[in-house]
Parts: C-alpha cells; structure tokens; sequence
C-alpha cells in the first residue's frame, strides 16, 4: 500500500468564476459567518490571510469528521488564473498525514464555472486511509459556496 498519493475533484458550480473565487479568497471571514455548520472561526495568524507566506488556524464545528483544528500556510497564489496553494503546517490532520498540500483552481465556463481541488499527501502511517473524506468535505463546501453565492442574486 503506498504512503503517498494524489487526489483530485472537479465541480462543476453555476457561480461566475470571478465570484466564485472572491468567495474562496474571503474565506477568513464569509466561512464561518455562510457556513457555520462546518467553520466556528478562521484566524489569521501571519501575514494578510490571503497573500504567500499567510498562516491561517481553522476551528472547525462540532461534528467535524478527523479534525477539530488545523493551521494552513499559502504557498502560491495567481489572482489572474484564479489559483491558490496551501499546505497544512500544524493541527490535527498531521496525525494522519506527515504532509498535505492542496491546491484550488477556479476556472471560467459558458455558463457558471470549474472549481477543481487537488491534493498530494504522505501518510503518517501504512493504514491510514486515502484523504477521501477531505475530498468529499471541499466538494461540500464547493456546492455551499455555490448555493450561498446563487442566494445573493436578487
């Protein structure tokens, strides 16, 4: 069994693109006030929270599936191409994983747009699972943003 791997998911969202994006890069702030079911708080621990070199700290809800908190460093950002790269630096996930880097892509459509999320991680041990279930949490939260975004238009 290999203790690396890769996942990735695109989600089709009938969100503009550019707001689609807005809403991943204000997600310090509209996270947990649109979604509280799943985001108690953001924290911005170092930098702006959005720029390169920003740590930020997510306290998840009650009911959050493997972890309660985690600490994500921004590795790489295009404003232009709409992609952000992030990588967990500390908090609960690193018991499963020693390394876990994901990477946001949103891109422009006829008709909406694509958010694809993608994820290369090394195992903290032989057993531990796929990250599945963190790849079924970001397309939960893809469809959230999408349907929060949508409810806004009036």
């Amino acid at each position: 069994m290999a203790t690396t791997g890769k996942l990735e998911v695109d989600i089709e969202v009938k969100s503009p693109a550019d707001k689609f994006w807005g809403s991943i890069r204000d997600s310090t702030t509209l996270f947990p006030k649109a979604f509280p079911h799943d985001y108690k708080s953001i924290e911005v621990l170092e930098g702006d929270g959005k720029a390169v070199g920003s740590v930020r700290k997510f306290h998840y809800a009650e009911g959050s599936p493997l972890v309660k908190n985690s600490e994500e460093k921004i590795d790489f950002v295009d404003e232009e191409k709409k992609t952000v790269a992030y990588r967990i630096v500390a908090g609960d996930l690193l018991n499963y994983y020693k390394d876990f880097k994901a990477i946001i892509v949103v891109t422009p459509k006829e008709e909406g747009s694509c958010a694809k999320w993608s994820c290369e991680f090394e195992k903290a041990h032989e057993e531990i699972p796929d990250p599945n279930i963190i790849r079924d949490f970001a397309i939960k939260n893809f469809k959230e943003i999408d349907e929060y975004i949508l409810s806004l238009k009036e």
